[in-house]
């Protein structure tokens, strides 16, 4: 799914690489994801603009590289498209981790969990260890997986230490909503041909995702 000129804009936003080490330690937000349709990332923008409602809070926006069972040639540095591949570097700079796949099988996508699956130096590190976290995800069909996919992204969080952060029903939009929207994260429901928008609930749901995540950043940056 291409990425039309406002879609660029808020790309060119979200993935500029600070150059300051010192203020990302302190106020960035990884919002990392991978996203096949385009669902996924859309819903990954509408988390990183709730971050970025949080005064002093910036959102990091990136993504993990396709995998193949047969690598026949190597991925460029840079995606010919959406946000930049993912670094070491991002994830320990980082205050706080999103993170967002669309579901198969109800399980992650296997991008991401190859991602995952490599970070073994970041949790022997404690790299991870005591900052919040929160996880989202697209389906094509209500019941395919949401809640499932979105737990199967937690369960290495919490292996790294992570706190996880969730949406409390103190959100209308979690009661309301007819389509996506989960205690354990944002969710949208994009249909069998992908064709939904997402809806007025899934962008609230999302947003108070991020905004909800940047402010247990903020606040344990703070406390430290």
């Amino acid at each position: 799914m291409r990425e039309h000129g406002g879609n660029r804009d808020l790309i060119a936003r979200y993935t500029s690489r600070s150059d300051s080490h010192t203020q990302t330690m302190s106020h960035d937000i990884l919002v990392l994801y991978y996203s096949r349709s385009g669902h996924t990332a859309q819903l990954a923008r509408l988390v990183a603009r709730g971050v970025e409602e949080v005064p002093g809070m910036r959102a990091r926006l990136r993504q993990v590289p396709p995998v193949a069972p047969v690598t026949e040639v190597a991925q460029p540095p840079e995606p010919e498209e959406g946000a930049p591949y993912v670094t070491r570097a991002d994830l320990a700079e980082c205050a706080g981790l999103a993170l967002g796949s669309p579901t198969r099988f109800g399980n992650m996508a296997a991008p991401l969990k190859y991602f995952l699956d490599s970070t073994g130096a970041e949790w022997a590190s404690g790299a991870l260890a005591g900052k919040p976290a929160a996880v989202f995800t697209a389906t094509s069909t209500m019941h395919g997986g949401q809640e499932s996919t979105l737990l199967s992204m937690a369960l290495p969080l919490l292996h790294h230490g992570m706190l996880l952060v969730g949406l409390p029903y103190t959100e209308p939009a979690l009661t309301a909503t007819q389509t996506g929207g989960t205690p354990y994260g944002a969710s949208h429901v994009a249909g069998a041909k992908g064709d939904n928008a997402i809806s007025e609930h899934e962008r609230e749901l999302a947003r108070a995702l991020g905004r909800r995540l940047a402010d247990v950043a903020r606040r344990l940056g703070t406390s430290a």
